[in-house]
């Protein structure tokens, strides 16, 4: 009967701390709100310090990620100013075509293809010379204007967090398994250490 003893217990070892870990995983998040147990509070880690989280990660995304540099090195790359300056011609391009047109039948007389295409090249080339300037005081109104701490902030505090764990729990799934397997696995270590020390003692 003895024996016995010494061999279930790696066993109830292994299920308390596969329990423990497993309840350490859930009180990540649970419970969502403050409950006061003998006057002591307990919640979650993640609701509990939601506001503090998303203050730093605020400052994390404004510092070590996304920057007004990033959207002004956006706003001053050839590649987008071309496609920006190609997105202005065709809109011209359409403008005198179509919407003249349509606005007076008589200015599709009127006015030749020659005459047309005319103006489109006058146009297409005034875009061309003011678009630097008007990137730059895009670009300067976003720094004005956007606050990424803030945003990102504003975002995370007001975040769901039954949505925070369903997004948490898809993509570390295995991480947390791994956790509460881990627990199992030094339990059962512990277990067996304990029962060999109390077998020879």
């Amino acid at each position: 009967m003895e024996y016995y003893k010494f061999i279930i217990a790696p066993f109830i070892c292994a299920l308390i701390g596969w329990l423990t870990n497993y309840l350490a995983v859930k009180m990540l998040f649970h419970p969502r709100e403050p409950v006061n147990i003998l006057g002591w509070k307990l919640q979650g880690v993640f609701p509990k310090r939601q506001k503090e989280l998303a203050s730093n990660l605020g400052q994390l995304v404004e510092k070590e990620l996304i920057s007004h540099q990033d959207i002004q090195g956006v706003i001053n790359d050839p590649r987008f100013k071309e496609r920006l300056n190609n997105i202005l011609n065709e809109y011209i391009h359409n403008l005198l075509s179509r919407k003249l047109h349509s606005w007076h039948p008589m200015l599709g007389t009127l006015l030749s293809s020659r005459v047309a295409d005319s103006m489109q090249a006058r146009l297409a080339r005034e875009s061309e010379r003011v678009l630097p300037h008007l990137l730059q005081r895009v670009g300067e109104q976003l720094e004005q204007s956007l606050d990424f701490k803030e945003v990102v902030r504003k975002k995370v505090e007001n975040f769901s967090m039954i949505r925070l764990e369903q997004v948490l729990y898809s993509i570390m799934r295995r991480e947390f398994r791994f956790i509460e397997i881990m627990g199992a696995v030094l339990g059962f270590a512990i277990g067996i250490l304990q029962s060999l020390f109390f077998f020879y003692v």
